[in-house]
């Protein structure tokens, strides 16, 4: 008996006590007071139909309520909490089912409120430097982010694709970092490219019960040339400060010479002062030049005009030139951007190339301005590639080293990149890709 009544609904239960509880009071009433049996039973029948119907109406409310709470709790575990209860009697339900709307609507602007935080976190994860890549226990891959396809060589989304495959057309470094699974330090050999340095830091949690792997890689290439290149400016003030204190007073001293030379018949010390002032002068124009790489101001960016840009130095350099793609505007400081050129025809006029040869293409792409200059000079070979952006590395008898090297920093000062590459029929193609707004 116990468990058919524990399979009633509440409604039931009520309607059951109910009826029972009315059915016992008639049936010892009508005992104690000698009534017919079959009269007996026609009170209790009549009783327990009266009290069955009133505690049906009774209960209606509650079972209403009940199935709206049930209703809610459903759509709760389907994660959906847009959906509120219409229950409002002034009564428990009434107010549990209130309850449930509060808390409904404070839900449902959380849960608006993670989907937000989710979006700009996959933004952040997607136009991070930092290639991504989250492997499950299955060695399927759950997520990845577009610097890692480059990384990977794929031309397609990673997830759903198991690590072994994916390794297949990846670099031989890279596929035993991974294999290794522990942080560090590794490089990736490139063919025709200098070598690429990356770090690699793993970790491992749990995501859904499941056991998951992560890896973070991050190109240290670049950031290990900003730090060589900042210890070369360090040098350079430190070697320019040294330099002019005593270029001043030597000036001063060379000064004062030729006044009380210039007293005495002697024509030897006028051809050696002179030449000791064209040494100073020399020097000191040598000290600025390095002093100019070492303290290159931050860009003062204002819309750059190719065409009077391009115009202004044909005056004093001999090339051809080529705009395309020009309706894109490029934010930049002009007298670098000028400075750069200059750095750039300069190389390309003593490469030994064919001056009818030296041409600039200014071409916009996709969120990026490209110049290439190009001349059919000798080229250079893979040492002197490897080594033409390290500042002092020169391979000319007169060269200061620093005319490429600075190249390099105007790019880099613009968030750009600069690169050089041989030209199949000989000469030097150097492409600056700076990004424009």
């Amino acid at each position: 008996m116990p468990n058919i009544i524990s399979n009633f609904t509440l409604s039931q239960k009520i309607v059951l006590i109910c009826g029972v509880s009315s059915a016992i009071p008639v049936f010892i009433i009508a005992t104690l007071s000698g009534l017919d049996m079959y009269y007996t039973l026609f009170l209790i029948m009549l009783t327990l139909v009266f009290s069955t119907l009133l505690s049906s109406a009774l209960a209606k409310p509650i079972q209403l309520g009940v199935q709206s709470l049930e209703t809610g709790l459903l759509n709760f575990k389907d994660g959906e909490f847009s959906s509120l209860l219409a229950y409002k009697s002034n009564d428990e339900l009434g107010k549990l089912c209130q309850l449930y709307n509060q808390t409904a609507k404070q839900l449902r602007q959380e849960k608006q409120w993670i989907y937000q935080r989710e979006l700009m976190l996959d933004k952040v994860l997607q136009s991070s430097p930092q290639a991504l890549l989250l492997v499950n226990d299955n060695s399927t891959v759950v997520f990845s982010n577009l610097i890692s396809r480059s990384l990977f060589n794929s031309s397609t989304r990673l997830e759903g694709m198991q690590l072994s495959k994916l390794l297949e057309n990846s670099p031989l470094q890279l596929v035993a970092a991974i294999e290794h699974g522990i942080d560090g330090l590794f490089n990736i050999e490139i063919e025709n490219q200098d070598s690429q340095t990356w770090h690699l830091a793993t970790g491992e949690f749990l995501l859904n019960n499941q056991k998951h792997h992560l890896y973070i890689f991050k190109q240290l290439t670049r950031e290990l040339s900003r730090q060589e290149v900042a210890v070369w400016k360090k040098v350079i003030r430190i070697i320019s400060h040294e330099l002019n204190n005593s270029l001043g007073p030597m000036s001063s001293m060379l000064h004062s010479a030729q006044l009380l030379a210039n007293k005495v018949d002697e024509p030897r010390l006028a051809r050696v002062f002179a030449t000791i002032d064209e040494r100073i002068s020399h020097l000191t124009e040598f000290v600025q030049g390095y002093g100019k790489f070492a303290k290159l101001p931050q860009p003062q960016k204002t819309r750059i005009n190719w065409q009077n840009t391009l115009n202004n130095l044909k005056n004093h350099w001999q090339f051809s030139y080529e705009i395309k793609n020009s309706p894109h505007q490029l934010q930049a400081d002009q007298a670098q951007i000028e400075q750069l050129l200059i750095n750039l025809l300069k190389n390309a006029h003593e490469s030994g190339s064919n001056i009818n040869e030296i041409y600039i293409q200014v071409e916009f792409v996709t969120q990026a301005c490209v110049i290439n200059v190009s001349d059919s000079g000798k080229g250079m070979s893979e040492q002197v590639m490897a080594n033409a952006l390290v500042p002092f590395y020169s391979t000319k008898s007169t060269g200061s080293g620093l005319g490429l090297a600075l190249c390099r920093e105007i790019a880099e000062a613009h968030q750009g990149h600069i690169s050089l590459h041989n030209k199949i029929k000989g000469g030097i193609n150097v492409q600056v890709s700076l990004p424009y707004s």
